[in-house]
């Protein structure tokens, strides 16, 4: 049987340092790694936390067609869904942090879930799964 995950996904910014800021201060992400590539390139990898398998790469954004794309990586729909074990304790970060909050937390029968929207404009899902370890 084959062992696969995914390790990195990627999102276009403007600016690394505005964006590990906004990440890490904001929506308190851990910087996993910042390593310069090249005299404008850098492998900046954040994560939710320290034991993620999965991080985000930040991938500065360097032609026009990338700028264009920031923000709008998933056509207008959420992008990345965050599971949380404390729903509360991130919404009132999100709500402290100034957040923009696009859809109010509801419960489902799967789980409690809002959405709200980075720095860029990319939609999140914050989700508390019920009976679900995350």
């Amino acid at each position: 049987m084959m062992k696969r995950h995914l390790a990195h996904i990627a999102i276009i910014v403007d600016d690394y340092d505005r964006a590990i800021a906004y990440y890490t201060q904001k929506l308190k992400f851990i910087l996993k790694e910042d390593t310069l590539l090249a005299e404008q390139k850098r492998w900046v990898l954040i994560a939710p936390s320290e034991n993620c398998e999965t991080n985000i790469l930040l991938a500065k954004a360097t032609n026009e067609a990338q700028l264009s794309s920031i923000g709008n990586q998933a056509g207008g729909r959420v992008l990345l869904f965050l599971f949380t074990d404390d729903f509360e304790r991130d919404y009132q970060n999100l709500i402290s942090e100034k957040v923009k909050i696009v859809r109010a937390p509801v419960s489902e029968k799967w789980g409690k879930v809002l959405v709200f929207e980075d720095v860029y404009g990319n939609l999140w899902d914050l989700i508390a799964p019920v009976n679900q370890a995350i």
